[in-house]
């Protein structure tokens, strides 16, 4: 670690080197030990950080992305952020489509960075002209001197974890990380992360995590797209009803779904537990840790990495707010 050593000249220069911190009551009756990457502590909460900078950096250097020009993107919000406050430092103009299922704290998160933010039906076909895929698309068109990022589909998006979270957690573990437990979106941090370890240790299980609703557990196993897979869920940022090119499916050695409400409550749990406030794909991956438990996936010497992929603060209004849960059967 080499950061906070002195003045920091911007806040970019704070994006990676985040925390491993030992899960100490949450996985008690677990076997192995737990340790959660906590990505919260990048700069704007969350994981995106990584992946908006290097994209944002690579198209600057291949002169793609010049003075005034305007960032435009898809997201669920943390990517969005992640752009916005990138924007706001190199003098960019940033214009997001964000599905309607991202929370409102996250919406009122952009628009207070200065984002242009356009709200899309989240429960469409990814082809429909209003999905946030397309929005995206149709404004990038009409919009001089812009640049998509397009980070479902754009192979950065591995690179960016391949070149940084990767090599951190092996530091940080010396090696002795036995499996990585990741939530599948993007698939960037998965593909990325697992990668980098495994070419430095062959028999690291990558376990995905996917939320049920989603295509990539069964195109995973399948290498078939099935759309009677699809259906809605409330989880952000995990899962997809198409198959996104960002994720090297090779890397991954097994996917496990969780439900929205088992998701919730053990975000909840890992608060209650742990001290750490942690994202909604967090509940997610610590609901599939226990799962693959269940499957005795790991053992007495086991060393098991948790990407939390972002900051609880996000969801205020969803899975900490009593009412939201109320009104969803989770309580």
């Amino acid at each position: 670690m080499t950061r906070n050593n002195g003045i920091t000249n911007s806040i970019l220069e704070l994006v990676g080197e985040t925390p491993l911190i030992k899960l100490q009551k949450i996985t008690k009756k677990l076997p192995g030990n737990y340790y959660a990457k906590f990505e919260a502590f990048n700069p704007g909460h969350s994981a995106k950080d990584r992946i908006a900078l290097h994209i944002v950096q690579d198209a600057e250097k291949k002169g793609i992305l010049k003075k005034g020009a305007t960032i435009i993107e898809t997201t669920s919000g943390n990517t969005g952020f992640s752009l916005a406050m990138i924007s706001i430092v190199k003098g960019y103009k940033c214009i997001l489509a964000v599905s309607d299922k991202s929370s409102k704290d996250k919406i009122n998160l952009l628009k207070s960075m200065g984002a242009e933010v356009h709200v899309c039906p989240a429960n469409v076909k990814p082809e429909d002209p209003r999905s946030y895929y397309e929005v995206a698309k149709a404004i990038h068109k009409k919009t001089k001197n812009s640049v998509y990022i397009n980070q479902y589909f754009n192979e950065l998006n591995i690179e960016a974890h391949y070149k940084t979270t990767g090599p951190e957690i092996w530091k940080q573990t010396a090696g002795k990380i036995t499996h990585l437990v990741v939530a599948s979106g993007t698939g960037g941090t998965i593909s990325g992360t697992g990668k980098y370890l495994k070419e430095q240790k062959p028999n690291i299980k990558i376990l995905g995590v996917d939320a049920i609703g989603s295509v990539l557990k069964k195109y995973h196993e399948t290498k078939k797209l099935d759309l009677n897979e699809v259906k809605p869920y409330k989880i952000e940022g995990l899962g997809k009803n198409l198959i996104p090119t960002a994720t090297d499916f090779d890397v991954i050695d097994i996917y496990e779904k969780v439900s929205d409400k088992d998701a919730a409550l053990e975000a909840r749990n890992i608060v209650k537990k742990e001290g750490i406030f942690p994202g909604y794909t967090s509940g997610a991956v610590m609901q599939a840790t226990k799962q693959y438990a269940a499957k005795d996936m790991f053992s007495e010497g086991s060393f098991v990495v948790l990407i939390f992929a972002d900051h609880g603060s996000r969801y205020m209004n969803k899975i900490y707010s009593d009412d939201w849960m109320k009104e969803n059967d989770f309580l």
